[in-house]
């Protein structure tokens, strides 16, 4: 028999322990650095730092968290930035896809909703996780150092490193679209199910023998100290990643001048950069969640360069499109790559998309 690995629940259990250590060690000093906001009674008005309860999502705020302390020294007072958590639509519903829940603002609403009604005052998301619009009142102007964009394949065995090498008829474990599309071209034997849940859940299942092999984003595992869990890292011409993927953004309102002070201190530039022109291009598509898209921005030698791919979900056809250019215009050439698939794939191929069911695109059953 196969030998199972019976790490993912050990893991996950010592993770629930670890994020307490990412929590602040409680101080008893009350000497207030005068750079804080003090309310009318003295009070210290904590920086709230909005984010989902997953132990990844936390693992991102305990970041924004420790950054903003090392840029602003006067946040390490006792109460001076506060966690809140939220539960979000796709955090409650897990035995759907993501597609027929209609789609991406699932990990966001809540915490938008938070935000505009004065309830936190900024909010730590996945890249990934925000849709290209966003409610009118508040901004997105900074993103984290990007972690490791790539996707990781796990298999059960750990000895299978590759899609290509997976016997046929092999079940994969995947909730996106982006992901099956991919597999799918390679391989059209490979079954894909619904796969979701938090990183420890999908772990577990594979643990369980529900699937053969799973992918998740290796930023996160990263995030997690969990990169040992991954068989192996995919380049780009096996697995073309999602738009933003391994990208923390953090929102605040638009005329919140004290949480712009202290975001735009964390700014990354060339992420920011290049998270821009993927989210372009993902905009030109007018992606939804029922299209297979893939979009990665690089700076090499000061130029950004730029790969991305649209698909049929079942991988019978796929589009490409690589592109390079000044870091200035980077907005721009994501759009017009977005553009020039949209034409190559021609108006029948979104018309196909359009009319499948859910049902139809997923072609699987729920697990």
């Amino acid at each position: 028999g196969k030998t199972t690995m019976k790490f993912t629940f050990a893991l996950s259990l010592a993770f629930i322990g670890n994020v307490a250590a990412f929590a602040p060690a409680a101080t008893n000093s009350r000497t207030v650095s005068s750079a804080l906001f003090m309310a009318e009674n003295g009070e210290i008005t904590p920086l709230r730092i909005g984010t989902r309860g997953s132990p990844l999502a936390l693992a991102q705020a305990y970041e924004t968290r420790r950054r903003l302390i090392e840029n602003f020294p006067e946040l390490e007072e006792d109460g001076a930035i506060e966690i809140c958590v939220m539960k979000t639509q796709g955090d409650m519903i897990l035995d759907k896809s993501l597609m027929e829940l209609g789609g991406k603002g699932l990990f966001t609403k809540e915490l938008d909703t938070a935000l505009l009604g004065n309830e936190v005052d900024i909010c730590v998301h996945s890249m990934k996780d925000v849709p290209t619009w966003l409610p009118d009142g508040t901004v997105l102007p900074c993103n984290l150092p990007r972690e490791d964009t790539n996707d990781a394949f796990i298999t059960a065995n750990g000895e299978i490193k590759r899609i290509a090498d997976l016997p046929d008829g092999s079940v994969i474990g995947t909730a996106s679209l982006r992901r099956q599309a991919q597999i799918l071209a390679q391989n059209p034997t490979l079954k894909c199910v619904n796969f979701r849940g938090n990183v420890q859940t999908r772990l577990r299942k594979l643990d369980d023998g529900v699937v053969d092999a799973t992918l998740l984003a290796i930023a996160g595992l990263k995030r997690m100290e969990m990169q040992d869990c991954a068989t192996s890292v995919l380049e780009w011409d096996e697995m073309l990643p999602a738009v933003a993927q391994g990208a923390i953004g953090i929102q605040c309102r638009s005329d919140d001048e004290r949480s712009l002070k202290y975001i735009d201190a964390l700014n990354c530039m060339d992420t920011h950069v290049c998270v821009n022109c993927e989210r372009a291009f993902l905009e030109a598509l007018d992606g939804n969640c029922k299209t297979p898209i893939a979009g990665q921005a690089r700076i090499i030698d000061g130029k950004i360069v730029f790969r991305g791919l649209i698909a049929m979900p079942d991988g019978s056809l796929k589009y490409e499109t690589e592109a390079t250019g000044e870091i200035a215009d980077a907005v721009e050439i994501g759009r017009k790559a977005g553009e020039e698939l949209k034409a190559q794939a021609g108006e029948k191929f979104f018309e196909m998309m359009v009319e499948m069911s859910p049902q139809q695109v997923l072609g699987q059953i729920t697990k």
